[in-house]
């Protein structure tokens, strides 16, 4: 007796975790918090990959909450990965499955490179303010970050994008 309600329980919970509604709420969750990590970095350090540097001494005030908030915009990027390919279960195409997971893995991989690299661009400032600014590590830091969110993250968050939308329209 005991064992048939464990299982009727483990079924109860494992089917309310299966809901399109956990992978709604993970995904706009990403949403909002890559959209405020973005807008509060855009709001203290400038687009361009050449400038001196000058932005770390004006105060890093949005900086550290928008690198706080990376790893929980990434939690919620892996929920709404999983519930999504456990909605989709046997039904999905293993080409595009393969390409979903991957470009999934890999923008994840750069956002969190990203936010490392600000991250240790700020350690160093703090550490000696003086040396950084002129320093050749400081312009390959700043370059190194400018590459991966503008160039690899944007193009990663694309093909997740196109195989996202090719899988959800695909029939059933």
């Amino acid at each position: 007796m005991w064992k048939h309600e464990n299982t009727n329980q483990a079924s109860l919970t494992h089917a309310h975790l299966r809901t399109p509604r956990a992978a709604a709420v993970a995904g706009i969750l990403f949403s909002v918090l890559l959209i405020l990590v973005f807008g509060l970095l855009r709001l203290s350090i400038p687009g361009d990959p050449f400038e001196s540097g000058a932005w770390l001494r004006g105060g890093l005030t949005y900086v550290t909450p928008a690198m706080n908030l990376v790893p929980f915009a990434g939690i919620a990027f892996l929920w709404f990965v999983g519930v999504l390919r456990d909605k989709l279960g046997s039904r999905e195409d293993q080409f595009f499955a393969t390409v979903f997971l991957g470009s999934a893995f890999l923008l994840l991989a750069m956002l969190f490179a990203a936010a490392a690299v600000f991250g240790a661009i700020i350690i160093a400032f703090r550490a000696s303010p003086e040396a950084l600014e002129h320093s050749a590590a400081f312009h390959l830091g700043r370059g190194l970050a400018y590459a991966m969110i503008n160039i690899y993250l944007v193009k990663t968050a694309c093909v997740f994008m196109i195989t996202t939308s090719t899988i959800a329209l695909s029939p059933a």
